[in-house]
C-alpha cells in the first residue's frame, strides 16, 4: 500500500468522526461515551501495532528496525490504553492518573524516540549552515512556548500531590516536546528520499496528533479535572492510525503519471512543516493578549529569544539573496558570453558575427558605410587531426584565433564561424586585400607544441561593398566571401581572392536547391548535360578515348562553371547523384561507339564504398557497355577516406575490366601514396606541370619524374591542357605519349564529337 493525500484524510476524517460520536454522546450517555471512546483508541491503538510488525518483518535495513521498534512501543500503549478503560468503564474512575496504565502510555516515546533515532542515522544531512541551526532553534523554541503555554508550565505551576503525581503529569508533555523537536528537526536537516517522503509525513503527522491529546491530558491533571472530555481523545485516535498508515509505506516507485499534483503537495507540506511551530505560537500569543491572559516570565524570554533569532535568519537570508542574485547576474553574463562565443578559442561565434553583420549591412544601406569581409579556411585541416590527433588539432586552432587577434584592430570582429573556418568583419578602414595579405602573413611561421611542430595555410575569400545595393543581405555577403574563398581554393589554396562578378552562380542562394532539382531531372532547373572531351595519341593525334564532362545551364543563373556547381554538388551531398547521373549518361550515349573507352569522373570520397560498385556493374549491364570500355577517374579535389576498402573496391571492379585513372595527378591528396596502394592504371598529368610559369624549371622537373615514375609501375600517362605544339614536344620528350586539350578539341556534345572522330585516322564510328 502507498501513503497519499486521499488515505491520510480519510485517516484523520474517520478519527473525528469517532471522536465526535462520542462527544455527541457524553452529555447524554457517558458511559456508552468512554466505551466508544475508549474502543475507538485502543483498536487504533492496535492496528498501529500490527501495521507496525507485519511491514518490519517485510522490510530490510533500518526500515525493518524502525517499524519493529516503534511496534513494541505501541504494543505497550495498547496495554496501558487496555488498563485506562478497565479503570474507566469497570472502576469508574473519570481521569485514572498517576494509575498502572501511565507505564504502559510511556513506553510509546521511548520507543518512538528510538525510532525516529534509526531514521536520522540513516538519513543523509545537509552540510551545517547558520540558516538551518537558526530554523532549528526557532523550531525549539517555539515548540517549548507551545508546550509551557498549554500544559508543561501549568503542571508545573501547579504541582501534585505527590512527586510520583508530578512525575507522571510532566512527563507526557515533557516527551512529547522532545518526540516534536526530534521531528521536525529530522524534516529541517534531512535530505528526503522521494519515494519516502509521503510515509515520513504521516508518521510525522501521527505523533503530533498523540502528542496534542497528551498536551490536553496534562493541562487538565494540573488543573485537577476529574474526566477528559472525549473531543480531546481524538488525537489519541488519528495519530496512531496514521502510524499504521505510514508504517504500510516501504517507499516504492509510483507512477510518473497523475502523481505529478500529490509529489507537489507532499513537497509543500515537507517545507511548511517546520515554520508550523513558530505561526502556531503566534496565533497562541495573539489569543493571550487578546484575552488578556498573563503571559509568564518563562515565555516572554523564550517567546523574545525566538523573536531575535527569526530577526537574525532574515537577515541572513537577505544577505545570501544578494550573492545569489550576484552569482545570477555573473551567470548570466556567462551563459550570454557562452551564447555568442566560441567556445574553444573565444572568439565571436557565427550567431554574434551574424548580427554584427546584419548591423554593419543595415549602416551601409543607411549611411553608405563601406563593408569590408573575409572569410578564411584553413587548408586541408583535416590532415592536421588526423597526424596529429584532434588534441592538437583544437591547439593549432586556438593558435590561430590569437594570431588573428593580434593583426587585426581592436574594432574590428573577429570570429569562428565552426570547425576550420574564421571571418573577420573589418570596422577600423583596413582594406581587405590588405588585412587578407596580412593574416597570410602571420600564419606562416609553424606552430609549436614542445617538440612538434605543425604549419598551416589559409585560402581567403574578401568582398568589397562598392555600389549601392539596396537588397544587400548579410547572408549574401557571406555566400560571397565563401565564393571567392572556394575559387582561390581552386586556383591552388593558401591565396586571397576577392570576390568578382562572375563568381555570381556560385553565392547564389539558391545554387544548391536548383541543383539538386537539375539532377532530378526537373525541367525548371535545367537538364545536366554530359560534353566530351577527345584524348589522343600524341605522335599522330589519333583518338584513344574520351572524356566525359557535366555542364549544367540553368534558365534562372544561366551556365554555371563546372568547379562552381561541382563544388557545390560536394558541399550539399549531391556529388553521388550528380556522379551517378553522369556515369548513366555518358554509358548510354557513347554505347554505340565502337572499342573506344569512356572517362567518367568519380569523386574520390566514394571509392571503396559498395553502392558505388553496384552502380557501375548495374550501368554496364544496363547499356550493354563492356567493362573494358569504362575508366573511372578519381578527382583529386577530394580525399579517399580509407584507401585498403578503396583499393580492395578496385580490384574487384578490374575483375570486370573497369580501369582506374587518377584526375589532376601532382595537386591533390597523397598522390604518391595513392600510386603505392591503389591498382592504377592510368595517371592524368595535370596541366599547371606543363605551362609555363615562374617556376618553370621546378615543373617540368617533376612533370618528367611524375612519367618516369609511371613508366616504371607501367602506368599510362595523359596530359591535361595540351594547347600548343610546343608542349606536345615537350611531353614526347618525358616520354609521355597521350594528351588532351583544347589543341586537339574542346569539350562538346556527342553528336559534334562525331565528326571529329570522323576525321580521326585511327578511329571511327561503327
Amino acid at each position: 500500500m502507498t501513503v497519499t493525500p486521499a488515505r491520510v484524510l480519510a485517516v484523520i476524517g474517520a478519527a473525528v468522526t469517532v471522536g465526535v460520536v462520542a462527544q455527541l454522546l457524553y452529555a447524554g450517555h457517558p458511559t456508552a461515551a468512554t466505551v466508544w471512546d475508549d474502543t475507538g483508541q485502543l483498536v487504533a491503538g492496535l492496528a498501529a501495532m500490527v501495521s507496525c510488525f507485519w511491514n518490519g518483518w517485510r522490510s530490510r535495513g533500518p526500515q525493518r528496525t524502525w517499524r519493529l521498534v516503534l511496534g513494541i512501543g505501541f504494543a505497550g500503549w495498547s496495554i496501558g490504553m487496555a488498563m485506562w478503560a478497565w479503570y474507566q468503564i469497570i472502576e469508574n474512575i473519570g481521569l485514572p492518573s498517576p494509575s498502572a496504565a501511565d507505564a504502559g502510555f510511556l513506553t510509546l516515546p521511548v520507543f518512538a524516540l528510538a525510532a525516529l533515532l534509526v531514521l536520522a542515522a540513516n538519513r543523509p544531512w545537509r552540510p551545517p549552515h547558520a540558516v538551518l541551526i537558526l530554523d532549528a532553534l526557532v523550531v525549539v523554541g517555539s515548540l517549548f512556548i507551545l508546550t509551557w503555554a498549554t500544559s508543561l508550565g501549568g503542571v508545573v505551576q501547579a504541582g501534585a500531590p505527590t512527586p510520583a503525581a508530578f512525575a507522571v503529569a510532566i512527563a507526557y508533555p515533557a516527551s512529547d516536546l522532545v518526540l516534536v523537536t526530534i521531528m521536525v528537526l529530522l524534516v529541517v536537516f534531512g535530505r528526503s528520499n522521494p519515494r519516502q517522503l509521503p510515509a515520513l509525513l504521516t508518521l510525522v503527522l501521527g505523533l503530533v496528533a498523540l502528542s496534542v491529546s497528551d498536551s490536553f491530558f496534562a493541562y487538565l491533571v494540573s488543573l485537577g479535572a476529574e474526566e477528559m472530555p472525549p473531543i480531546f481523545d481524538i488525537g489519541f485516535i488519528a495519530g496512531p492510525a496514521l502510524v499504521a498508515l505510514a508504517a504500510t509505506d516501504r517507499g516504492k516507485r509510483r507512477p510518473e503519471d497523475g502523481n505529478r499534483g500529490r509529489d507537489k503537495a507532499y513537497e509543500l507540506a515537507y517545507l511548511l512543516l517546520p515554520y508550523v511551530p513558530l505561526a502556531a505560537t503566534g496565533v497562541l500569543i495573539s489569543i493571550q493578549l487578546a484575552t488578556g491572559e498573563t503571559i509568564d516570565t518563562t515565555e516572554k524570554v523564550v517567546g523574545l529569544l525566538v523573536l531575535c533569532m527569526v530577526v537574525a535568519r532574515q537577515l541572513i537570508t537577505l544577505l545570501e539573496n544578494r550573492m545569489l542574485l550576484e552569482r545570477v547576474r555573473y551567470g548570466q553574463a556567462r551563459l550570454e558570453h557562452q551564447a555568442f562565443h566560441d567556445p574553444l578559442t573565444g572568439l565571436a561565434n557565427r550567431a554574434l558575427f551574424h548580427d554584427r553583420l546584419a548591423e554593419a549591412v543595415e549602416a551601409y544601406r543607411l549611411e553608405h558605410r563601406p563593408i569590408g569581409l573575409l572569410f578564411i579556411d584553413l587548408d586541408d585541416f583535416k590532415l592536421v587531426n588526423d597526424s596529429y590527433g584532434h588534441e592538437t588539432g583544437d591547439m593549432v586552432l586556438c593558435g590561430v584565433a590569437d594570431r588573428l587577434r593580434t593583426c587585426m584592430s581592436g574594432v574590428d570582429v573577429v570570429a569562428r564561424l565552426g570547425g576550420d573556418e574564421f571571418a573577420v568583419l573589418l570596422c577600423g578602414g583596413t582594406e581587405p586585400e590588405a588585412a587578407g595579405e596580412l593574416i597570410r602573413e602571420v600564419l606562416l611561421p609553424p606552430f609549436r607544441f614542445g617538440d612538434r611542430q605543425v604549419s598551416v595555410s589559409a585560402s581567403i575569400g574578401a568582398a568589397v561593398t562598392a555600389e549601392q545595393e539596396p537588397d544587400l543581405t548579410a547572408d549574401a555577403l557571406l555566400r560571397r566571401v565563401d565564393a571567392a574563398m572556394y575559387d582561390g581554393k581552386q586556383n591552388g589554396k593558401g591565396v586571397m581572392m576577392i570576390y568578382r562578378s562572375d563568381l555570381a552562380a556560385w553565392a547564389h542562394p539558391d545554387l544548391p536547391t536548383l541543383l539538386a532539382a537539375a539532377v532530378r531531372g526537373e525541367p525548371h532547373a535545367g537538364a545536366i548535360e554530359v560534353y566530351y572531351q577527345p584524348i589522343v595519341r600524341l605522335s599522330d593525334g589519333a583518338i584513344v578515348a574520351i572524356e566525359s564532362l557535366a555542364r549544367w545551364t540553368s534558365p534562372q543563373l544561366g551556365r554555371v562553371p563546372p568547379l562552381v556547381f561541382v563544388a557545390a554538388a560536394e558541399r550539399a551531398g549531391l556529388v553521388a547523384a550528380l556522379d551517378d547521373l553522369v556515369l548513366d549518361i555518358a554509358c548510354r550515349e557513347t554505347a554505340t561507339l565502337a572499342d573506344l573507352q569512356v572517362h567518367v569522373n568519380i569523386s574520390a570520397g566514394r571509392l571503396g564504398c559498395p553502392l558505388l560498385e553496384a552502380t557501375v556493374r548495374d550501368t554496364l549491364t544496363r547499356h550493354g557497355l563492356d567493362g573494358s570500355r569504362l575508366v573511372l577517374e578519381i578527382t583529386e579535389t577530394s580525399r579517399i577516406p580509407d584507401l585498403e576498402a578503396a583499393a580492395d573496391s578496385t580490384r574487384r571492379l578490374r575483375d570486370v575490366g573497369v580501369g582506374l585513372a587518377i584526375d589532376d595527378f601532382g595537386t591533390g591528396y597523397n598522390t604518391l601514396a595513392h600510386l603505392h596502394t591503389l591498382p592504377v592504371d592510368t595517371v592524368k598529368l595535370d596541366y599547371s606541370l606543363i605551362t609555363p610559369t615562374a617556376n618553370s624549371e621546378r615543373a617540368e622537373a617533376i612533370g618528367r619524374s611524375v612519367v618516369s615514375i609511371s613508366r616504371a609501375l607501367g602506368i599510362s600517362v595523359i596530359a591535361e591542357g595540351v594547347q600548343t605544339q610546343a608542349q606536345v614536344v615537350k611531353l614526347q620528350r618525358w616520354g609521355c605519349h597521350l594528351g588532351q586539350g583544347y589543341l586537339y578539341g574542346r569539350p562538346a556534345p556527342l553528336t559534334e564529337l562525331r565528326l571529329t572522330l570522323a576525321e580521326s585516322p585511327q578511329k571511327s564510328l561503327r
